[in-house]
């Protein structure tokens, strides 16, 4: 009893110690564990271009991949900062629209004279708010250097990586497990990030075909925003059908479609909302499932639990990368015979995998014994 109580002390004790160091080192783990992501979804794409392209060697592979990556990475950024020109060049009339919607919400709930929307930003609230969101942006763009840089340098280790793994694993069965692990986590962490992109490309591309539609303004501005939200499990997909309804609440000029006009960009906005929830349901209730299967094997209230743990921890970089770290977490685990009960929570079925997989035949036999004692 005293020695299983002296082992739970130390789970607790390490535990502590390890969110601790992940908390106060977040400045410097936060944007190298999203260079480790971009660099395995550039890998996986440099994978599937050399699988497909026999006539392409594997360097020319691997600059396809990133090259295209920093394209694409390049033309979502323009696009963004094309769409954030757009709101501003109709600064005056969002304000007049905003202004009403405000005076609105105050007649309906009898609070007196309502304030302007410059009143609002520019007293003290509004203040630390908006220099809390102007120093989230400028973190955001110096980590966006940090994190290729970090890139670069992981392609640049690269080739080191197989002869410093035989010098630490003398044992050929030792080094192929940790091999295998570590392609375990790989494939765990890339299936993750290629299904959800594919997921957020197809939600996105609906998305902004019923916004042109519908006639909301800058679609492509908020469909990237929706491409975006898409990573953060749950909370993300929430959050898109919130965008849109809210930019489309304050549109200037309603689309004449509209029964009731300029007046009644209520009804609008509801429709907008409907119409984009309706792509987030049915891709990610029907469409998500399938695709994904269950290659993940992560139970849905973990993904929460997750999401809110790494949020608390390292805010939003945290939020994207909770459920492949899950991921990581529950690979890593199963593989030990003394850890495998954190596996088996964090799994969906109660059944992680792992523990047995490529170990010797002594180790095998150990570890079921223990598991069975």
């Amino acid at each position: 009893m005293n020695m299983r109580s002296g082992i739970v002390g130390i789970w607790i004790i390490a535990t502590g110690v390890i969110i601790a160091l992940l908390y106060l080192g977040r400045a410097i783990l936060a944007p190298f564990a999203l260079a480790v992501f971009l660099f395995l979804v550039m890998e996986g794409f440099a994978r599937v271009i050399d699988a497909r392209l026999s006539f392409m060697s594997q360097a020319a592979s691997r600059a396809v991949s990133i090259l295209g990556t920093l394209v694409g990475f390049g033309i979502f950024i323009g696009l963004l900062a094309q769409g954030v020109s757009q709101f501003s060049d109709q600064a005056g009339d969002y304000e007049e629209k905003i202004n009403g919607l405000i005076s609105d919400a105050y007649g309906i709930v009898n609070m007196g004279s309502a304030p302007t929307l410059t009143e609002i930003i520019f007293d003290e609230r509004g203040q630390r708010f908006f220099a809390t969101i102007a120093g989230a942006l400028g973190d955001l763009s110096g980590d966006l250097v940090v994190i290729l840089i970090y890139v670069a340098f992981l392609f640049l280790a690269q080739s080191a990586w197989s002869p410093k793994l035989d010098r630490i694993f003398r044992d050929k069965e030792r080094r192929d497990q940790v091999s295998e692990i570590g392609h375990a986590a790989r494939r765990g962490i890339e299936t993750y990030l290629w299904t959800q992109t594919v997921i957020s490309v197809m939600i996105t591309v609906l998305t902004y075909i019923t916004l042109v539609a519908l006639g909301v303004d800058n679609a492509i501005f908020l469909s990237g925003l929706i491409f975006v939200l898409n990573y953060i499990p749950t909370i993300g997909s929430i959050v898109a059908a919130f965008v849109p309804f809210l930019f489309a609440l304050v549109q200037p000029d309603v689309p004449g479609w509209v029964p009731g006009g300029a007046q009644d960009s209520y009804f609008f906005s509801v429709i907008v909302f409907a119409a984009v929830s309706f792509w987030q349901f049915m891709i990610g209730n029907f469409v998500q499932p399938r695709i994904m299967g269950d290659s993940l094997n992560i139970s849905a209230l973990v993904v929460l639990l997750s999401l809110a743990i790494w949020g608390a921890i390292w805010g939003i970089p945290g939020m994207f990368l909770s459920a492949p770290l899950t991921v990581l977490l529950m690979i890593l685990c199963a593989q030990s015979a003394t850890t495998r009960w954190i596996a088996v929570l964090l799994s969906a079925d109660g059944d992680p995998g792992g523990a047995l997989t490529g170990q010797p035949e002594t180790t095998k036999r150990q570890t079921a014994e223990s598991t069975a004692n």
